[in-house]
């Protein structure tokens, strides 16, 4: 019988994704759902009993036989949590954390459910996500659609125990579209008390550019009562990041820096999706409009390049301090292995997941392993910064 250890690596980008992609023209929100459902389904606990428990146990089985790549030296204990693998899956993705119990069983050594806001919402009118194939890349402006921060933190009561995940959770924090921006900080404070016994980490988010308002956020003195208003909330003290745009100009990236640091944020997660448009071979989006005048932002392979020059730029003036979480246009080891030799302890994935498959977290493991046999490194964490260190 052929399982899914079996399956050639290729035929999600060969078979199902073309099929996906151009001959059912899917539409991409409504893909996305199912695929949660689906992940949603085979992940539950098989002890809840029922005809389907061996079903789902053949499943997990054989998703951790396929997917998963164990290897102590891609492991490293980043704010007292450990890593098995320095790969995770990005903000976005799961934002009611749905399949929160199946991304372990896909190779990811970490995943970060949300973005969530205290209030639920519906998010932007649709069709809100689109497929960009010729620039390997997705525009979205979801709106931060979701269930709201007290529905996450009842599911994952019932996935889990308290932080007994066999993988890190973060949660990604949102200001809720309602909120006007002078009360964002007991927005955000709202979702952090709803949920803080849920995260392993926890991540304010201040770049989505879906929200109106919210980039303004990430000025010193609209984000400083944010930071003070969670960290004076934050005992004991949980890991706690910042989400930052790779549209803002180096003189207020280093603003943001020092602020993190001076509320003595745990690191920064860099970067989020790019409202720039330049070099796109993209002209029109699925509905006919055209892509220069739609909004939502740019995630994939075009916002690759300024996410690692983000990232070197964190490391060099926090002279690799401050962890760093990188983001943006990984679709390979080569990219994964860029983003942390520039400073980046941990990598995360989205776009670049839903263009390579689900083989691509086995994918890197494994091209990482190789890089680390060729620079003569006997653990990930050695790599870390390894082409932003300054002479």
């Amino acid at each position: 019988m052929l399982t899914l250890a079996d399956t050639p690596p290729n035929f999600y980008k060969t078979g199902l994704r073309p099929l996906l992609f151009n001959a059912l023209n899917a539409d991409p929100e409504r893909l996305h759902q199912q695929t949660l459902g689906l992940l949603a389904w085979l992940a539950a606990n098989p002890a809840e009993g029922g005809w389907q428990q061996p079903l789902r146990r053949a499943a997990q089985s054989g998703l951790k036989a396929a997917y998963c790549q164990s290897d102590s030296r891609l492991s490293q204990t980043l704010w007292g949590l450990h890593f098995d693998s320095p790969l995770g899956l990005a903000a976005g993705f799961d934002k009611d954390g749905q399949a929160a119990r199946a991304w372990p069983l896909l190779g990811f050594g970490f995943a970060e459910l949300g973005t969530v806001t205290a209030q639920p919402q519906p998010g932007n009118p649709q069709p809100r996500l689109f497929r960009l194939p010729a620039d390997a890349a997705a525009l979205n402006r979801m709106g931060f659609n979701n269930q709201g921060a007290t529905a996450l933190a009842k599911r994952l009561e019932a996935l889990w125990h308290p932080l007994d995940c066999p993988i890190p959770l973060g949660i990604n924090l949102g200001k809720s579209k309602v909120t006007p921006l002078e009360q964002a900080a007991a927005d955000y404070l709202a979702s952090f008390k709803a949920l803080k016994d849920w995260g392993s980490y926890f991540v304010v988010n201040v770049s989505s550019p879906n929200t109106p308002g919210l980039r303004m956020l990430q000025a010193r003195d609209q984000l400083e009562p944010i930071l003070a208003a969670l960290q004076s909330a934050n005992r004991p003290r949980q890991p706690l990041l910042v989400k930052i745009s790779p549209d803002l100009a180096d003189a207020d990236l280093l603003d943001i820096i020092n602020l993190a640091q001076s509320y003595e944020l745990a690191g920064i997660i860099a970067t989020n999706t790019t409202i720039s448009r330049e070099h796109l071979q993209t002209q029109t989006l699925a509905t006919g409009e055209p892509v220069r005048h739609q909004p939502g932002g740019i995630s994939g392979a075009p916002v690759r390049q300024r996410a690692t020059e983000v990232i070197r730029l964190i490391y060099q003036h926090t002279q690799g301090q401050l962890p760093i979480i990188g983001v943006g246009g990984i679709f390979s080891a080569a990219d994964a292995w860029a983003k942390i030799t520039a400073g980046a302890s941990l990598v995360q994935v989205y776009t670049g997941w839903v263009y390579e498959g689900p083989g691509l977290a086995r994918q890197i493991c494994q091209g990482l392993l190789n890089q680390l046999d060729r620079h003569g490194l006997k653990s990930i964490s050695q790599a870390v910064g390894l082409n932003s260190i300054e002479s």
